[in-house]
């Protein structure tokens, strides 16, 4: 099969395309033919080294996947030839853990990340994906769509449900609004009820974050502090929840935006650089720092159902070809696409 394969952390120019063998089906696993694989920031900074927790290379990059079922293992029950699927962000879990057992396979020690662990990654024709890891697409969505709800969505879904309990009446602060995970959280916040505050160096966007549902939008430059901006539009009071996309570029500007008992939701950290601050900054407004990482198969399975019921839209700029990952990751570095880019292993 075809498959890009980085073979060492580097430039885009590191993204080969080569010939690899097929994936075999071992007894838990489900072998997908794959439509559509979501291009995500996690990528690039596996790609280029910034990430080296959970990498083995050389490895085939991508963790948002959906396609068509080709072949199961032995102990599959639940999936068979022909059904349409997408995955979690994982390959592997133990399934027997007191994380796995509970519905916090996103902690299990033993967990191996789609895409950062050798050669089993979405940017390829065919991938093999444990079971347990593995959802069905309902009926009416497109599994082009289907390719980025685990992460895009999923992902924003715990961090706003379970870890940032956001009420209804809250407010609610999105950084890096226009890009994939940006987008879809201002519509989960919406859909929460709460009040949202949209944060984004990009002009262009502007309109469609607002069309998206943002209460507020706050272009500024980069470097800039944008937390009065964010003070004016909460009524001075700062926000209940912060959904933290971007990472320690924006850490001084969200904590001064933060609210008394805030909860400050961190998903992504673009760069590897470390930030020194006093705890005494957050914890004499009582100001709760937490962290949102992927997905489990229940949260993938409500997100796949509010797509069914057009709850929630998801945004995909652009579909290339895999000769042109490298392209893809170019774009989504630079910040210019609008929501996710996916590649398409089989046309």
């Amino acid at each position: 099969m075809k498959a890009v394969v980085v073979h060492q952390p580097g430039s885009t120019e590191v993204l080969n395309l080569e010939r690899v063998a097929d994936p075999i089906a071992g007894p838990k696993d489900v072998i997908i033919k794959v439509d559509a694989c979501g291009v995500c920031f996690h990528d690039v900074v596996t790609r280029n080294g910034t990430l080296k927790f959970g990498v083995q290379m050389p490895c085939i990059l991508g963790h948002e996947i959906s396609g068509t079922v080709v072949d199961v293992g032995r102990d599959v029950r639940a999936f068979q030839r022909g059904d349409r699927v997408a995955t979690a962000q994982r390959y592997h879990i133990c399934g027997a853990c007191r994380y796995c057992r509970t519905a916090r396979e996103t902690m299990c020690p033993e967990r191996k990340f789609t895409g950062d662990w050798g050669m089993v990654g979405g940017y390829a024709e065919y991938v093999a994906i444990e079971d347990d890891n593995v959802a069905l697409v309902p009926e009416g969505v497109e599994l082009q769509d289907a390719a980025i709800v685990a992460c895009a969505i999923g992902t924003i879904l715990n961090a706003i449900r379970e870890i940032g309990q956001l009420q209804p009446g809250e407010t609610a602060l999105v950084t890096g609004a226009g890009g994939g995970l940006g987008m879809h959280a201002i519509q989960l916040a919406r859909l929460a009820g709460a009040f949202v505050i949209a944060q984004t160096t990009s002009p262009e966007k502007a309109d469609r974050i607002r069309a998206l549902g943002a209460h507020a939008v706050i272009v500024h430059g980069r470097g800039e502090d944008f937390s009065n901006a964010v003070k004016r539009a909460s009524g001075g009071l700062g926000v209940d929840v912060a959904i933290d996309n971007v990472g320690s570029q924006l850490f001084e500007p969200i904590r001064r935006s933060m609210g008394i008992g805030g909860r400050w939701i961190m998903i992504g950290q673009l760069t590897g650089e470390f930030v020194p601050f006093n705890p005494a900054q957050l914890f004499l407004k009582n100001v709760s720092m937490l962290s949102a990482t992927s997905t489990t198969r229940k949260q993938l399975d409500d997100c796949l159902a509010l797509v069914a019921r057009g709850a929630i839209k998801p945004i995909i700029s652009l579909a290339l070809p895999l000769e042109q990952a490298a392209q893809a990751h170019k774009l989504v570095e630079t910040g210019k696409s609008a929501g996710r880019i996916v590649l398409r292993p089989n046309g």
